[in-house]
């Protein structure tokens, strides 16, 4: 039904916004425009952007916006290389770099498919295969309990010892992701790529295992082990538990250290009287180094003095011996020349002795005829110390 004219002319038909019906003027002019200066028909306005758009993007010669359309020709070498092109930056966006410290998960259609180290690698283009780059030389430390909870007051750090006592323990966990490229024995996966697809929040779950792992640690040894010399055993079971516990999951965690901050009791006063213990423990462990010092100088140099105490026993031992036999020897000489010539050796063996004795005395002689019956005045002293002076 056409459109009817409600302006009260006589005229041909127009559409509600004035213009002429399709057809109307009888020209076979379908996208014209009406006489009079009305406006276009949308038809019109749709047609020429369709030929805008043939212009802007012809198809060819045979087309539809070929020359008959007013299209320009198209060349299909340029076409060919503008393709290349597209191709050769869709193969090129394939390369990725991977840095030292880092490890790539390969994914095709997101399953996994390969694990790449450092370097330059390429990889089939998206949306076909993907990478994924993860530092697994990079430490990540954990608090646990976090810092602003202990602030805060809470309860987290409170474990029940083996001996029913109650201790308050603070560590921090330092962990890496696997770096390993290659599936270790039993597992489908790198641990890369299980950190990558096994697991959501790996803080979350560090620190849940850490803290399960310390309280039954904790909950096996007495409150003054745990304090005391049983630090580090502490430390390294905990660590080989949390390692187990993260292995099972299959979470591509790998724990490097951890280390014990804090095991005090729960109060003031028992905390008290543990540093009193444990500053007894370092008097008495400083005492006993100092002992075996004492003892380790004073042992040495006793051994000495016993070791030269026989060597002097020794020498005089051999000295006294050597001197006997000699003596003996020298007996057995004057006795054989004795036997020889008595009377000579006699009259020798008496002047030697004499010799031996009074070789070293003062003597005064005095002639047997001199002053006979009377005896003689002898000036000892004078005598003597003429001796001396000369």
């Amino acid at each position: 039904m056409p459109w009817q004219d409600n302006s009260g002319k006589n005229g041909p038909n127009r559409g509600p916004w004035g213009q002429s019906p399709r057809g109307g003027n009888g020209d076979g002019n379908r996208g014209g425009r009406g006489g009079g200066g009305e406006p276009p028909d949308l038809e019109d306005l749709l047609q020429a952007s369709r030929q805008r758009l043939r212009r802007a993007f012809p198809r060819g010669r045979g087309g539809r916006g070929g020359a008959a359309g007013g299209g320009v020709p198209v060349n299909k070498g340029m076409l060919g290389l503008v393709g290349a092109g597209l191709l050769g930056l869709w193969i090129f966006s394939g390369v990725y770099q991977v840095e030292a410290n880092e490890l790539a998960v390969v994914t095709t259609f997101g399953e996994f498919e390969t694990v790449n180290g450092p370097g330059l690698h390429w990889r089939i283009p998206q949306p076909f295969q993907n990478h994924i780059k993860k530092p697994v030389l990079e430490l990540q430390p954990i608090q646990i309990p976090a810092a602003e909870r202990r602030t805060a007051g809470l309860s987290e750090g409170l474990m029940l010892t083996g001996d029913k006592n109650i201790v308050d323990v603070a560590f921090n966990v330092q962990w890496r992701i696997k770096s390993s490229a290659i599936a270790e024995e039993g597992q489908d996966m790198p641990g890369v790529a299980q950190f990558i697809f096994n697991i959501d929040g790996p803080e979350a779950l560090v620190r849940m295992v850490g803290e399960a792992a310390m309280r039954e640690v904790v909950g096996r040894n007495t409150l003054d082990f745990v304090q005391t010399e049983g630090r580090l055993q502490v430390q390294q079971e905990t660590q080989a538990l949390m390692q187990a516990s993260l292995d099972e999951y299959q979470s591509g965690i790998q724990i490097e250290e951890v280390l014990l901050s804090e095991a005090e009791p729960p109060t003031e006063e028992v905390n008290e009287a543990f540093r009193d213990v444990q500053a007894a423990e370092q008097n008495q462990a400083t005492v006993i180094q100092q002992a075996r010092q004492y003892t380790n100088q004073k042992v040495p140099e006793a051994r000495g003095q016993a070791q030269r105490i026989l060597e002097e026993a020794r020498a005089y031992s051999a000295r006294v011996t050597a001197e006997a036999r000699g003596q003996a020897q020298r007996f057995e000489n004057i006795y054989d020349e004795y036997a020889k010539a008595p009377d000579v050796t006699r009259q020798r063996m008496y002047l030697e002795t004499v010799e031996d004795v009074l070789g070293g005395m003062d003597k005064i002689i005095i002639d047997e005829d001199a002053g006979s019956g009377v005896v003689p005045y002898l000036p000892l002293n004078e005598v003597r110390r003429a001796q001396g002076d000369q």
